[in-house]
């Protein structure tokens, strides 16, 4: 998968982390491509078997190949080639996005507000921090790594540590929002809620505004060079509107069109404003 590959599959299952892509330095655009392209991956891994083994040994899979890129190997795969390419042994990290889908692959609901909560935590957090590493490079902001058990890591100064909080913070509020987005194909694969009633929905919703609302509080810790990497979707509004009504009201809300979707990214482009 080349970076071009790595893009129309962006583009085709999740236009709007493309969107972010082409918004983003073009230095920072290999690793944020062949990144995003990687989280798509291991989303679906799990997704490929109704087997749960087979599903769990797809995951497997891809956990031990960017081990072996941390281990200085250069694979020829498709997508394995050019990450390494962008992001060198640091990839071996990427395995934080992977270990939380585990779950999925058994196909086992979630018991309530606060197991979604952890689940997008682990899974929408480091992906947003790694996101805005790769903004970082070459911006004069010192990294010192991810370590997935403090997301406030990531940056070695003091004021990027308290970005990285803020990033967190949109980051989890987002997954929040694409998670109840998602949730009545998700009840459908096993992957949703054990009740999913309108007042456990409220119960994200509410989480979801929160984090969200953190977020903008501490916006003037951003800087413009990370704006990307918290870029929200066109659907984050009204989805946290209709969770509280019910999942049939998610199910019925209608995705953000194209042209919403343009000018969302046109409006940030112009003024880097993220907050919600």
């Amino acid at each position: 998968m080349s970076l071009d590959t790595c893009a129309e599959s962006l583009r085709a299952h999740d236009p709007d982390r493309f969107g972010i892509c082409l918004l983003a330095p073009p230095e920072a655009r290999p690793r944020l491509l062949t990144l995003y392209a990687l989280n798509l991956e291991l989303a679906r891994a799990p997704l490929a078997s109704a087997e749960p083994l087979i599903a769990e040994m797809r995951l497997q899979w891809w956990i031990e190949r960017l081990e072996e890129i941390g281990a200085g190997a250069v694979p020829s795969h498709e997508l394995l080639g050019p990450l390494a390419g962008a992001w060198g042994a640091q990839a071996a990290g990427f395995a934080a996005l992977a270990e939380p889908r585990r779950r999925d692959a058994a196909r086992e609901p979630h018991d309530g507000a606060d197991a979604v909560v952890t689940y997008v935590r682990e899974t929408a957090v480091p992906l947003a921090l790694f996101a805005a590493e790769a903004l970082a490079s070459g911006s004069g902001i010192g990294t010192g790594g991810f370590a997935p058990p403090d997301p406030r890591g990531i940056f070695g100064q003091e004021r990027s540590t308290e970005a990285a909080y803020v990033i967190a913070q949109q980051a989890e509020g987002l997954g929040l929002a694409a998670w109840l987005a998602a949730l009545p194909s998700l009840q459908g694969l096993g992957l949703g809620l054990r009740d999913p009633s309108p007042q456990v929905l409220a119960d994200l919703a509410g989480r979801a505004r929160g984090r969200l609302g953190e977020a903008r509080a501490g916006r003037r810790a951003v800087s413009r060079q990370l704006a990307p990497a918290l870029f929200p979707s066109a659907a984050v509004g009204p989805v946290l509107a209709a969770a509280p009504q019910g999942i049939d009201d998610l199910a019925a809300l209608p995705g953000p069109s194209e042209f919403r979707r343009r000018l969302a990214l046109g409006a940030f482009a112009l003024t880097h404003r993220w907050w919600v």
